[in-house]
């Protein structure tokens, strides 16, 4: 008998090889699933069509509006348009628990009317939201929400033909209700206007937009969706989505959404759960439905409603809004039974054990199918904790099928960092340890922060480095303050090291690069509902006499020399990391970084090893004034290379205390 062929991930990863049958019981499932689900021949891009037949649909005669609610024993449709009248519309069951209306006359439904579904089981009259709703929006009055009929899939002027997003991204993740400077829920049409054109300037070609998926409790951060078809009504209607979309692809700018399929909101006034009068619809019955420290529901991914339910729910988002692909969260919650709670992953076997849920790594097998049918230049991006094997593999060669997985560990190693330990203490060699290592052949998105380090509870990095100087101390016009020099100084060495570093893709959170001084807290109670803290303050970064400017700058330029030619993709080599002059150097193609992390100590003719003989000049420098430093580097000069007795190629320069240098082979 001819051996079979071990699978491609296990040919990277030789710590696989005792785990290969539970790399062949991946595939497998995965194989039986897409059997069940298409037969033969038919691809999943086909049968990803939820959003073409369930919810209201105009037609030739009027309007259709279909739900699939299997445990209703009858449904009705009510509205402002029959004077919400629960009984005057019932509608028909066909089979599989699918219910029908149809409504003759085009004026039947208006595009603004309220609309609810009427489900009716075991005697109990329950009020629903239409699961393919478009649009869901809350009264003012009553806070109760209901679906508004909106024509979603009415022709809308698309300008973006032929555009393709940058295969390495470097991302700037937003909120679109949070990022004007009013205090107040910013909408589509002011971050197209108002916060695209930063965004472009900066030099990011892709933006991660979060919240936007409906979800009825804006301080959730868009993290408990209730309405999976719904663009959210705070920040203005789908047309502005669309046109948002649209401007940023004129600009070179692919879109991803903070896609969530995790979990749900536990409500059953607006969301998904108990639609028909049962958890089972969607979600696991009993503790197993249950995300016991989000509070939330859990889908049941082995359940081919579901599976319609949510491939449905992407292909929605990239065909009627031209999303180029998403950021899966809460995927290591996904991916075990205990959703990764306080569980170190010390240990390959902790990723194949019965603690593993194979119905949820086979969903996300068949999404990023899916998502890369639809359009093959298409960008995926998992949020994993946990560092599973194969995330970001093909899948047929057993990997899970993500583009990239976010290096979720580096700005815990940040924090900790600059918590627990003195300037003088950093280690060097655990620096270039954590931004290095990851899984061969899997692409990262390396990252210092983001949103999750700007929430109250933890603080952005600037601030962790400023904290209360930063309302006295970033003043231009004044004497400069020692603790914001040296904030201003790592801030801008933090972002470059990990830029280079950490990933074959970059991440920044809105704000964060002009060290935004003040953390994220959505109105609450708690804090009377005020918005003071949920906004972006862009008038300190416009403001010439505030050091802010200086950081953008500086963030700015680190951006354009990252974006040349395929550098996050190049393999650093060369490296030198002295522990006790804190000095990390390494080279990247035709470029040479240095990074003086000594907190004291600036050195004189330092050697710097390289690859390449020749003359090089540098082309970044974080102490230049133009980024609020002490212009200790001179630009100009032309550093060229020698050959020392023992054989290594290199020139000498001079490496001023907490700077970052690059130079550019001439």
């Amino acid at each position: 008998m001819k051996p079979t062929a071990k699978p491609g991930i296990i040919e990277h990863d030789p710590y696989l090889e005792p785990f290969e049958k539970d790399i062949d019981l991946r595939l497998a499932l995965y194989s039986k699933k897409r059997r069940e689900l298409l037969g033969n021949g038919r691809s999943l891009k086909a049968f990803s069509n939820g959003y073409n037949y369930f919810g209201f649909h105009r037609t030739r005669s009027g309007w259709v509006y279909r739900e699939w609610a299997p445990a209703a024993e009858a449904m009705y449709l009510t509205g402002d348009f029959n004077g919400w009248n629960a009984e005057d519309c019932p509608m028909t069951r066909l089979e599989n628990g699918v219910f029908e209306i149809e409504l003759k006359g085009k004026n039947a439904l208006r595009v603004g009317q309220r609309v609810q579904a009427i489900v009716i089981n075991s005697g109990r009259v329950l009020r629903r939201i239409p699961l393919y709703a478009t649009r869901v929006v809350q009264d003012p009055v009553t806070y109760l929400w209901c679906a508004e009929i909106e024509d979603t899939f009415e022709k809308f002027d698309w300008t973006d033909d032929g555009f393709t997003p940058s295969q390495t991204p470097f991302i700037y993740e937003c909120h679109i209700g949070m990022s004007g400077e009013e205090g107040k829920v910013s909408s589509y049409a002011e971050f197209k206007d108002n916060v695209l054109p930063r965004i472009k300037d900066l030099g990011y070609n892709t933006i991660q937009i979060m919240a936007v998926m409906e979800h009825p409790y804006y301080g959730s951060f868009g993290y408990q969706v209730s309405n999976f078809f719904a663009a959210s009504s705070r920040y203005g209607e789908s047309k502005g989505l669309k046109e948002l979309i649209n401007k940023a692809h004129e600009m070179g700018i692919a879109v991803l959404l903070d896609v969530v399929h995790s979990h749900a909101v536990n409500n059953t006034n607006e969301g998904l759960n108990e639609f028909d009068g049962t958890v089972y619809q969607f979600f696991h019955e009993g503790e197993r439905g249950n995300h016991s420290a989000w509070g939330t529901k859990l889908f049941n991914y082995g359940k081919n409603e579901v599976l319609h339910f949510l491939l449905s729910n992407l292909k929605y988002w990239m065909e009627v809004f031209h999303f180029d692909g998403f950021r899966f969260d809460g995927v290591t919650s996904m991916l075990y039974h205990d959703h990764g709670l306080g569980s170190a992953f010390s240990g390959y076997d902790m990723y194949f054990s019965m603690n593993t849920d194979t119905e949820a790594v086979t969903y996300l097998q068949l999404a990023n199918e899916l998502i890369h049918e639809i359009n093959p230049n298409a960008l995926t991006v998992a949020e994993d904790m946990s560092g599973m094997p194969g995330m970001c593999v093909p899948i047929k060669d057993g990997g899970i099928g993500f583009d990239f997985r976010l290096s979720m560990g580096v700005p815990d190693l940040w924090i900790k960092m600059l918590k627990e330990y003195k300037d003088e203490d950093w280690d060097m060699l655990k620096l270039w340890y954590e931004l290095t290592t990851r899984r061969v052949n899997e692409k990262n998105i390396g990252y210092a922060e983001s949103h999750d380090q700007a929430l109250v509870g933890d603080k952005t990095i600037m601030f962790r480095l400023c904290d209360a100087d930063m309302y006295t101390g970033m003043s231009r016009l004044f004497d400069s303050n020692a603790v914001v020099d040296r904030g201003i100084a790592l801030h801008k060495m933090i972002r470059l090291i990990t830029a280079a570093l950490a990933g074959e893709g970059y991440l920044n959170f809105m704000g964060n690069e002009f060290g935004h001084p003040e953390w994220i807290d959505f109105p609450r109670e708690g804090n009377g509902w005020s918005y003071h803290y949920c906004r972006r303050q862009w008038s300190l970064v416009d403001n010439g006499d505030l050091r802010y400017k200086g950081l953008n700058e500086f963030d700015k330029a680190m951006i354009t020399l990252l974006k040349q030619g395929d550098f996050l993709n190049v393999e650093p080599n060369n490296k030198w990391v002295h522990q006790e002059d804190k000095i990390i150097i390494f080279t990247k193609g035709d470029m040479v970084f240095i990074f003086n992390f000594n907190p004291a100590r600036s050195f004189e003719g330092y050697f710097v090893p390289v690859d390449v003989k020749g003359k090089y000049k540098v082309v970044l420098s974080s102490d230049d004034a133009a980024f609020e430093g002490f212009s200790r580097v001179d630009n100009s000069t032309e550093y060229e290379t020698f050959t020392t007795p023992i054989g290594w190629e290199g020139f000498k320069c001079y490496l001023p205390s907490r700077t970052a240098i690059v130079l550019k082979k001439i």
